[in-house]
């Protein structure tokens, strides 16, 4: 661990206003968690778009007789 760039990264936040500072935090968190913010961006956009909705929805009904096979969630 480089406690020197480590050092230096705080003192840097320690700058920041509180609000630059949470928003910074919740970056770190997204990238941590291997969803960047544009990447959450543009699903959300799919999940919006028409023409999305309406292939899930033929998806969902071709699928539909298959929810009476007998097979349970597990």
């Amino acid at each position: 661990m480089n406690t020197t760039i480590l050092s230096e990264l705080e003192q840097r936040i320690a700058q920041l206003s509180a609000e630059e500072q949470l928003w910074l935090i919740g970056r770190v968190a997204h990238r941590l968690r291997g969803t960047s913010a544009e990447e959450q961006a543009e699903l959300a956009a799919m999940a919006a778009d028409p023409e999305i909705q309406r292939e899930l929805r033929t998806i969902e009904e071709e699928f539909r007789e298959t929810e009476a096979d007998g097979l349970e969630d597990v």
